[in-house]
């Protein structure tokens, strides 16, 4: 019974991704949202059932099944910008297309349910960036998450220019802002993972996208926690974890608490599975 239980997981996600793919499909009238939900939702189901069998790259090969569908598919090839300059450009234009469907489901109400969990298992930035060789932060994390707050700004001052200017052919500066915005990412996310030996480097200090994910991830309902009667207070949990979050502390207030990408790599090290 224990066992079935455990399998129960994928297919509570998939059936929900698939209730958003129906609803989207008939409120929409369009056939890409029940195709696009529900290829996410069976890629996500598929990494948690073969994370359940132990399979090693489990989370990784969710992050290229869903990173490179958005990045290649929908930004390159479908010319949808589906970085924050075009949850923007939607959100100024009213219309509720791919952009502000994504970020309504991932990054502003889904956390209050999966956290950051996004940005563990299908953010296209994390996904190259998680091949580098500094998965485990050597040295204290830097007090430089104010940095965010600025690039938040400018994607909304960027896009706010254009549509006062009233700068014509706005789609097509939008793709090319895609283009670019996600080399800059790449190129700085790389830089900063030397600079800092942290591959997570980029995430914390720079991504626009945590100012929508932190305070919705303080809420969330699934959250890693710890059984006091089992932890023997090694510290492995905290030296493995690639966001500095101490897990051994249920509390929501506890340090980097909205940081957690549920990478389960706290869980699968903890040598008493207290996790």
């Amino acid at each position: 019974m224990k066992q079935i239980k455990k399998y129960l997981y994928p297919v509570i996600i998939l059936i929900i991704f698939e209730v958003i793919a129906v609803t989207l499909w008939l409120t929409k009238d369009n056939l890409f949202y029940l195709i696009n939900f529900s290829y996410i939702g069976l890629s996500v189901s598929l990494g948690v059932f073969l994370y359940i069998k132990k399979y090693k790259y489990a989370r990784r090969i969710v992050q290229l099944l869903v990173g490179l569908y958005m990045l290649i598919y929908l930004g390159i090839i479908c010319g949808e910008n589906m970085q924050i300059e075009g949850f923007w450009y939607y959100f100024f234009t009213g219309v509720f297309e791919a952009a502000t469907i994504h970020y309504a489901v991932a990054k502003i109400f889904g956390p209050l349910i999966f956290g950051r969990g996004w940005c563990g298992y299908a953010c296209w930035t994390a996904m190259v960036l998680d091949f580098l060789p500094y998965k485990t932060p050597s040295k204290p994390r830097k007090k430089l998450g104010w940095i965010r707050y600025i690039t938040f700004a400018v994607s909304v001052i960027f896009v706010s220019a254009l549509f006062l200017a009233k700068v014509g052919n706005i789609e097509r500066i939008m793709f090319w802002a895609f283009i670019i915005g996600n080399i800059a990412y790449y190129l700085a996310g790389i830089a900063l993972a030397f600079v800092f030996k942290d591959n997570r480097a980029f995430c914390k200090y720079i991504c626009p996208i945590t100012v929508f994910l932190k305070p919705m991830s303080y809420f969330s309902l699934i959250r890693i926690k710890c059984d006091k009667d089992k932890c023997i207070d090694c510290g492995k949990c905290r030296r493995i974890c690639p966001m500095d979050v101490d897990v051994t502390d249920n509390s929501r207030k506890r340090a980097n608490g909205t940081e957690c990408i549920l990478c389960m790599e706290c869980v699968k090290n903890c040598p008493k599975d207290a996790l």
